[in-house]
């Protein structure tokens, strides 16, 4: 039998020698290219459908997402203003996914053909009206926002009304209880023409501290002028309506920057939010200046709330927030109480306090004073509502990895709360789970409950030593006894999507293997029956053959560590013997070394060869060591990011004997890759090892004195800490990257640090220290790539570098006795020789490609 899986590297000695000289010394001009079919074949299949149920359970849409946009529909216009980017042409945000298709069916197996779709739909903001008759959504045109309901029933779709909808500040429709009424954000009819660039600036731009720390992140699309003022104020102002499913439209109030319009539980209130000036240009417009107000349904205020200033000095360390009230809502389960937490320790997580925050609540008609609910010691973390005598309160602290809930009687703040949980959230076996809501008839979600109020059901994700295993329970808040209605059992991986009946123990799960791709099926947990709801099909049967286990190893430190490894179709170890590899990684931070050698995977999940990680490089020939585990540890007062860099080594170094151990790696010829913060750790081992032939790094920062205000989880500032930022850094140790590099970034990147300049500057310190690299910037795209013409580029970048670089390498001591012959010849000793460049060249003819 015969295994196509090495490549067998050719030779150059009847190549003239002036070949190698001008190899690579041309900077690359060569478009949009075309990886290998396999890999081209994945960006084009189709995503496999997620479903949505309607409140009642009756019906259920099957939702099918678009393919991955041109690079023609990603270069549009867009503009970037104070952290949000909008689509010019549509008043939407210019990046969001869609779907392009929806289906209906019951739980029955009926099947509903939707007529009246728009054609080449682009569909958002997908809701259910509360009982179910109608599906609102919004379809995207090139120059307009619609908004379309579907009839159920009638299984027709219609265009409500002739005005586009403003879309660019989230979710842009609200159903109100009565589920015949929407709430909209529209374009504003009075906005007129957009203001013109001034030819002449009307003087410099100017900004001053008076001795008050603001502290911020290096935030992306920041306002930087009185102009951009001017945009931010005309495109985000909306207007807010009321629209009938009939198609009457109602205007409500003036025109504003709209961000949230909630209505109450009955029907007739509003929670309108809405930005004013002034603007900053150190921080997004989501800590801009914000007034809280409740309307009635014609517009008119009912109780100015509160104005909320500008927050430019929250104080940068985890666990710090904005003073004065946030995350306002509805009580979910009343039909018109407002609630919301404050800071109670100026809102300073360094501060000393025995209380960080305190919930209060405000009833209609909104003219008495506020009711404090409860004081917590942590920093607040949401509510689950039941009624007045059960809702849980969650608090949270990041420094101790801390997670509480309490259960508390809403109508009796004087009874003490009562502790249900207290665990650490980074402690994934002993995670108890969530609990779970169920809608109501008002359009809600409140805390399904049983056996009288007395208990509560719980969903987990069911992390064990054997892997994930999802779990459905039951607990009585009064004992505190647990007891498990469902979980997932091998040779599956099933995680519970809703429950559709408490009393009737009918939920419905969505279940999977390696060889069978999700669908969902209806559990009826009393009689253990199994029904399927959908016949997805396999995405890709040519390559369900592809092998992939999880496998489990030691760090030197005694910390275990799993990943999960790929092999070709056909591949055997003792005929094939071992293969170039490529380990895939993101590094995390732990403060217990037992939480980090946890697992959070599971055996039993499908075969996924997503375009966008390492796995489809498998059907190059490479062993995939994908999601390979990187914590870094800082237990007790240690900080995990000071001993950073030996820890990235010791996991790396951990996976590479794994795969030796098992005879399928290849240790000359293992590449490194990563995006983000995996691109950050890429660019470290590099520097900081020599386990690696090459790396794959994508739209990372490798220069963190550039975010001297903290990173990824970092909270020490660069001036507290100066050692760490530079010891972090790979640019700092650039004279130690003795390995090839690819770097690709987004020109458009939105990330938070990752600014392009950081992967050019990188690229500029490699190729003046003579280093091997490659920077690749990919025009209109973000942090995260969406244009299918970049995708195929991308597969095509990496793939060319690793079969140079990694499959096609000489093993290490053939490489640098070629590399001592050609210098000699070339240089005759002298000191021009170019190590960097040389090795690149000479690589590059010895796998015999000509790309």
């Amino acid at each position: 039998m015969n295994h196509p899986i090495r490549s067998t590297p050719r030779g150059f000695a009847h190549l003239p020698f002036f070949i190698l000289l001008l190899v690579g010394s041309v900077q690359a001009r060569e478009g949009y290219q075309m990886p290998p079919e396999p890999l081209a074949k994945l960006v084009d299949i189709p995503l496999t459908p997620t479903i949505l149920f309607s409140p009642d359970r009756e019906h259920f849409l099957s939702m099918e997402q678009r393919s991955l946009p041109s690079i023609t529909e990603l270069a549009g216009p867009e503009l970037r203003l104070a952290g949000i980017r909008i689509d010019l042409r549509n008043n939407g945000p210019s990046r969001a996914r869609s779907l392009h298709r929806l289906s209906l069916q019951t739980l029955d197996g009926d099947r509903m053909t939707i007529e009246g779709l728009p054609r080449g739909a682009r569909i958002r903001n997908v809701e259910w009206s509360p009982d179910g008759a109608y599906v609102a959504f919004t379809h995207d045109s090139d120059d307009r926002i619609d908004l379309y309901v579907l009839d159920v029933a009638a299984a027709e779709v219609r265009r409500l009304m002739d005005v586009s909808i403003h879309a660019a500040l989230g979710s842009p429709i609200e159903w109100l209880s009565d589920s015949r009424t929407l709430i909209a954000r529209i374009v504003s009819p009075e906005r007129g023409e957009p203001p013109e660039k001034p030819l002449t600036p009307a003087g410099p731009v100017i900004q001053e501290t008076m001795d008050r720390k603001a502290p911020a992140r290096t935030y992306q699309d920041l306002l930087q002028n009185e102009f951009d003022e001017a945009l931010f104020t005309y495109y985000f102002t909306s207007q807010l309506v009321r629209v009938t499913v009939e198609g009457t439209v109602t205007q409500m109030g003036k025109p504003g920057i709209y961000y949230h319009a909630e209505p109450s539980p009955d029907g007739r209130y509003l929670l309108v939010e809405s930005f004013h000036k002034p603007y900053s240009y150190l921080v997004p417009a989501y800590r801009f200046p914000h007034r809280i107000e409740v309307w009635d349904l014609d517009g008119n205020l009912v109780r100015h709330i509160d104005d909320l200033p500008l927050a430019e000095e929250v104080p940068i360390a985890r666990g710090s927030v904005p003073t004065g009230i946030r995350s306002i809502a509805w009580r979910d389960d009343l039909p018109a109480t407002l609630y919301w937490t404050e800071a109670l320790d100026g809102g300073d997580a360094l501060a000393e306090a025995e209380y960080r925050d305190q919930i209060y609540a405000l009833d209609a008609p909104f003219s008495g004073k506020a009711v404090p609910l409860m004081k917590l010691p942590l920093r607040y973390a949401g509510v689950q509502w039941c009624n007045d005598e059960l809702a849980l309160v969650s608090e949270s602290w990041w420094s101790t990895r801390t997670r509480r809930v309490y259960s508390v009687a809403p109508s009796r703040p004087e009874v003490a709360p009562r502790l249900v949980f207290d665990v650490s959230f980074e402690d994934r076996y002993n995670d108890p789970g969530q609990p779970m809501t169920q809608p109501t008839r008002q359009g809600r979600r409140t805390l399904i409950t049983g056996d009288d109020g007395t208990s509560i059901f719980l969903n987990g994700a069911g992390a064990s030593p054997e892997g994930n295993r999802p779990f459905l329970r039951r607990m009585n808040l009064e004992t505190g006894e647990i007891s498990e209605l469902f979980r997932s059992e091998a040779p599956h991986y099933e995680r519970l999507v809703t429950v559709l009946d408490a009393d009737a123990m009918t939920i419905v799960t969505r279940r999977e293997s390696t060889i069978e791709p999700p669908n969902y099926f209806l559990r009826d947990l009393r009689i253990g029956t199994l029904k399927v709801l959908t016949t997805f099909p396999h995405p890709y049967p040519e390559l369900a053959e592809i092998q992939k286990e999880t496998i489990r190893y030691t760090r030197e430190d005694g910390i275990t560590l799993s990943a999960e490894l790929y092999l070709p179709v056909g591949y055997s170890t003792e005929q094939d013997g071992p293969l170039p590899a490529l380990l895939w990684a993101y590094p995390r931070e732990f403060k217990s070394a037992t939480a980090a050698a946890q697992r959070t995977d599971s055996p039993f999940e499908f075969k996924w060869l997503d375009y966008w990680g390492a796995v489809p490089y498998v059907t190059q020939g490479y062993a995939v060591i994908n999601n390979a585990k990187m914590p870094v540890v800082g237990e007790g007062d240690r900080e995990p990011n000071d001993t950073f860099r030996e820890q990235l080594v010791a996991s790396a170094k951990a996976a590479i004997e794994e795969g030796v151990r098992r005879g399928v790696v290849d240790p000359n010829r293992v590449a490194i890759g990563g995006h983000s913060y995996g691109a950050f750790m890429t660019a470290n081992l590099l520097a900081h090892s020599n386990l690696f032939r090459a790396g794959i790094a994508r739209s990372g920062a490798y220069n963190r004195t550039l975010t001297p205000f903290g990173f990824q989880n970092e909270e020490r500032i660069f001036w507290e800490s100066p050692e760490t930022y530079y010891q972090m850094s790979p640019f700092m140790h650039v004279d130690k990257v003795d390995e090839p590099i690819l770097l690709i970034h987004g020109e458009a990147d939105n990330n938070s640090g990752t600014f392009p300049l950081q992967s050019r500057r990188f690229y500029s310190a490699l190729k003046g220290l003579g280093k091997t690299a490659r920077l690749v910037i990919l025009p209109h795209e973000s942090h995260g790539y969406q244009a299918r013409e970049s995708i195929l580029h991308m597969l095509w970048e990496t793939n060319r570098w690793l079969e140079i670089y990694v499959k096609n390498a000489l093993p290490r001591a053939e490489s640098t006795r070629r590399l001592h012959q050609r210098r000699e010849k070339s240089t005759g000793g002298g000191s021009s020789f170019n190590h960097g460049q040389f090795v690149s060249r000479l690589l590059f003819l010895e796998s015999g490609l000509s790309q």
